[in-house]
C-alpha cells in the first residue's frame, strides 16, 4: 500500500492513494486553512467507518441476510492535549433489509470490530469503541 501527499499551500494538501484516487485535505481556518477539504483526522474516522461498513455488509450477505442499505454514524472524542488521539468512538449502525436477524447483525459488527476491520482495531488501541445498531425493515 502506498500514498503520496502533496502540499498545495497554506494548510492545504492533496493526497493520492495507491489505487489512484485523490482527496483534498485542509486545516481549519484558525490554523491557516481555507475549509476547502476534509480534515486529516476526519479522514481517519471515515476510513474506520468505511472499513467496518464494508465488513458488516459483506458478512451479512455471506450469511444470506437480505441487507439493502447500511448507514453508519460515528461520534468521537479526542484528547485535549497533543497528540490529541481519539479517546472514545461510538459507532451506530442503521441497517435496512428484509427479515434481518438481530443476532446476525450483532455477529457481523462483532466480527468486524474484533477480527476484520484493521482501522477499528488500530484505533481501539487508544480509544474506547462502542457500537449499537438499529434494524429497519425494508418495504
Amino acid at each position: 500500500m502506498r500514498a503520496v501527499i502533496r502540499w498545495a499551500g497554506d494548510a492545504l494538501f492533496v493526497a493520492e492513494s495507491g489505487s489512484g484516487h485523490t482527496v483534498v485535505m485542509d486545516g481549519p481556518p484558525e490554523a491557516g486553512g481555507r475549509n476547502v477539504g476534509i480534515r486529516p483526522m476526519e479522514m481517519v474516522l471515515l476510513g474506520m467507518g468505511g472499513c467496518t461498513a464494508y465488513d458488516v455488509v459483506s458478512i451479512l450477505r455471506k450469511a444470506r441476510q437480505d441487507v439493502r442499505d447500511c448507514r453508519i454514524e460515528i461520534e468521537a472524542k479526542r484528547a485535549d492535549s497533543p497528540p490529541q488521539v481519539f479517546t472514545s468512538i461510538h459507532v451506530r449502525f442503521l441497517v435496512r433489509g428484509k427479515g434481518l436477524l438481530a443476532q446476525q447483525v450483532e455477529r457481523a459488527i462483532r466480527l468486524s470490530a474484533e477480527k476484520y476491520c484493521s482501522a477499528s482495531i488500530m484505533l481501539g488501541k487508544t480509544a474506547d469503541i462502542t457500537h449499537e445498531f438499529e434494524i429497519v425493515e425494508a418495504d
